[in-house]
């Protein structure tokens, strides 16, 4: 089991560097305008584009966090369930707050995944 925790949970982070990617450095894209259902004349604008740099970059930080723990710790496991947690409620903040019901689905599911097999192999020893 665990070996599946840690390939869905790199999955996660290469999630979250694609969104990075698509916020920090293809902020313009018709992907990145498709993918947050925004014209790309909003993502011309100066401001929006600042503010997708800026969260780009965390995005791409819970990645590095995530890959940080898998490479550089010993028992990842507390750690990395807090923070497939706080995906999750950001997912859901997200949802709830936009009205749109499907980035839970697209940016919080692995997540879900991976904190139900840390519970389950928490509760199994």
């Amino acid at each position: 089991m665990n070996i599946l925790i840690v390939i869905l949970s790199v999955l996660v982070a290469l999630e979250f560097f694609f969104i990075m990617y698509l916020e920090t450095f293809a902020t313009t894209s018709s992907r990145t305008a498709e993918t947050f259902s925004m014209s790309k004349d909003d993502l011309q604008n100066e401001k929006v584009n600042t503010l997708l740099k800026n969260q780009g970059i965390y995005n791409g930080l819970i990645g590095v966090g995530i890959l940080y723990l898998l490479i550089f710790t010993q028992n990842y496991n507390n750690s990395l369930f807090a923070i497939m947690l706080y995906i999750i409620l950001v997912a859901l903040y997200g949802s709830f707050s936009s009205g749109n019901k499907s980035i839970f689905f697209k940016q919080g599911t692995l997540a879900v995944i991976v904190v139900v097999l840390l519970l389950v192999q928490m509760i199994l020893g």
